[in-house]
């Protein structure tokens, strides 16, 4: 952090003293580390395996306006990206802050005012300074994934159909689930009659509320202990220290305009269909523009997302990815960022639209952003990498309780190879946080399924001097009778290569009945039953630089190792082998000039 005190900028006669700044940084590392074990608290006390396995969660704590302070390190970025001040601003102007004391424990997941899809509910209660007496200083919240808000189908966000907002279940505005310390039973009941999961969602809400005021008052520790000039100093250094490293790179780059296209499949609704999103991305030495000239207007299926959930959302993240990808995230990343965008578009949708889907398409957009910021940036942007939630969802009625079952999972696949290095993965999208997958003996002994394999899916990298990532391939084989929800999209737009690199494969799905017919499909709701298959293939990373100029002792390993195949070591990278995997010097030689003159190189 930089050596100034900055609740001290503009008093000549006082100067920072060694003690201030190292007070400053004790105060900004414990206000990082109060999420982390908040996060911890979470994920061992929450009733539900999307939220103690899979940690569909965000923990942060945001200042009096809504500025974010801090987060935990395996939060969501979709959720971090701006959700919990979202909220919190909301209920500000909702309630006006001398109507928000000591105790209150408030929630909202309006989707005119997250714009994200109403099973992510944010959970918030104020930080008073003076033992809970005096000025709000922070408020600390906790948004977690319901399971199930209520709508027309399972898991609320299930449906790949919905056409407006009350099929998908029930919202809450900021209201208080907690008055002064007093729960509210009005609120809990409510909350227990409208989810299909009732134990479930009642355990994760009661871990969300511990978390909130376990936060709150270890946060208000922090005040008590320093004071609240000290602790206003700290957060004023940490938004100052996350400015400048912002200002310093968009001030580096070159200034001009740079655009850059792609699209999603669909909106679950009209599937013949695709959804265009086109980004341009100005720079002119002080700010940092992104315009989305050329999106989709507003859809009439569940893929929509709210301004502040869909196109502000994927601009800070693609910002944050491009900046300062290992600090902690803090609101003076954004400073210098604006979003451009007309009320309407499938990112920035009016009330009332159907908002199911909200977060599919938040992947393909950052890396679009991403895409049009290679030219500016050419060290610091990655190929393109799978790019999709690829949620699928297993539903229907226990055989063995008789009650209802759901089990939401999402792919993990390759990530774009960059100048220094092979792409990352298999893992999540990119607005994904530390999301686990929920291991499979407990997969196993909830529900009527059976893994038959999970394995890396061999050739799915783009090729390059450095090859993307690799996706996955996974087997279920059905135990008993559900219903599978697909959600997969990204299976037209490959995940390009950057530099001259290659594409990586796209996602497929193939459902294998017992009696012999088979179904290709990525979004819709299928019968299967005991007997059948359902094989799920996640895309791989696009590759960087020529492929033609990988080192062949790398080219051999990937062989040895299943990433590539023989063929496509020949095919795609000019590698030829022999007996017993020994390189064929001659053979690739002469391949790789004949590649290289192919696209006007030279070997």
């Amino acid at each position: 952090m930089d050596a100034k005190v900055v609740g001290l900028e503009g008093n000549a006669e006082r100067v920072p003293t060694l003690d201030d700044l190292i007070t400053l940084q004790i105060i900004r590392n414990d206000l990082v580390s109060i999420p982390n074990q908040i996060d911890r608290n979470v994920t061992r006390t929450a009733f539900s395996q999307l939220i103690n396995e899979y940690k569909d969660y965000a923990v942060g704590i945001v200042d009096p306006d809504g500025n974010l302070i801090s987060q935990s390190r395996g939060s969501l970025l979709i959720f971090a990206a701006n959700a919990l001040g979202t909220a919190v601003r909301d209920g500000l102007a909702l309630h006006g802050e001398e109507n928000l004391g000591q105790g209150d424990v408030l929630i909202s997941n309006h989707a005119e005012t997250l714009g994200q899809h109403l099973n992510n509910v944010v959970m918030y209660t104020p930080v008073r300074a003076d033992q809970g007496r005096g000025e709000i200083v922070a408020f600390f919240c906790v948004l977690m994934h319901w399971i199930d808000v209520g709508g027309i189908m399972v898991g609320s966000s299930t449906s790949t159909s919905t056409t407006e907002i009350f099929q998908e279940g029930i919202q809450f505005r900021s209201v208080k689930l907690m008055h002064r310390g007093e729960r509210s039973e009005d609120m809990f009941r409510m909350i227990r009659y409208n989810t299909r999961f009732p134990e479930e969602l009642i355990g994760d809400v009661e871990a969300q509320i511990a978390g909130c005021l376990l936060g709150r008052d270890m946060v208000a520790q922090i005040v008590g202990k320093y004071g609240i000039e000290g602790f206003r100093d700290a957060v004023a250094a940490m938004r100052d220290h996350a400015r400048r490293l912002s200002r310093q790179a968009i001030k580096a780059a070159p200034k001009g305009e740079f655009s850059a296209f792609a699209f999603l499949d669909n909106d679950g609704v009209q599937l013949d269909k695709t959804v265009p999103i086109g980004v341009q991305v100005r720079l002119d030495g002080e700010r940092l523009t992104v315009d989305y000239v050329d999106v989709a207007d507003q859809l009439s299926g569940p893929m929509n997302a709210g301004r502040n959930g869909g196109a502000v959302a994927a601009a800070r993240i693609a910002l944050k990815y491009l900046i300062s990808p290992d600090e902690p995230l803090n609101e003076g990343d954004f400073d210098f960022l604006d979003v451009e965008i007309p009320e309407g578009k499938f990112l920035s949708a009016r009330r009332n639209a159907p908002l199911g889907l909200s977060g599919h398409m938040i992947p393909t957009t950052v890396d679009t952003i991403l895409r049009a910021l290679a030219e500016p940036f050419p060290d610091r942007v990655a190929a393109a990498h799978h790019g999709t939630y690829g949620a699928y969802a297993f539903h229907g009625i226990s055989a063995f309780t008789g009650e209802p079952f759901f089990h939401l999972d999402t792919s993990v696949g390759g990530w774009g190879a960059s100048s220094t290095m092979d792409g990352y993965g298999p893992s999540r999208s990119n607005v994904h946080g530390d999301t686990s997958d929920v291991p499979i003996e407990v997969q196993e002994a909830y529900y009527p399924f059976r893994f038959v394999s999970y394995r890396l899916r061999g050739d799915s990298a783009g090729a390059g001097e450095f090859r993307g990532g690799l996706g996955v391939e996974k087997t279920y084989l059905v135990t008993g009778p559900c219903r599978i929800t697909l959600k997969i999209d990204r299976t037209k737009c490959a995940p390009w290569g950057v530099a001259g690199g290659s594409e990586g494969k796209v996602s497929d799905v193939d459902i294998f009945r017992r009696d012999g017919s088979h179904i290709r499909s990525f979004k819709g709701t299928y019968e299967v039953d005991e007997g059948d298959r359902i094989v799920i293939r996640t895309g791989g990373g696009g590759g960087y630089g020529y492929a033609w100029r990988r080192d062949p002792e790398r080219v051999r390993t990937d062989v040895r190792f299943g990433y590539v195949s023989r063929e496509a070591a020949l095919a795609d990278y000019g590698v030829a082998f022999g007996d017993d995997l020994e390189i064929d010097v001659e053979g690739t030689t002469a391949r790789r000039r004949a590649m290289s003159e192919g696209q006007g190189q030279v070997a």
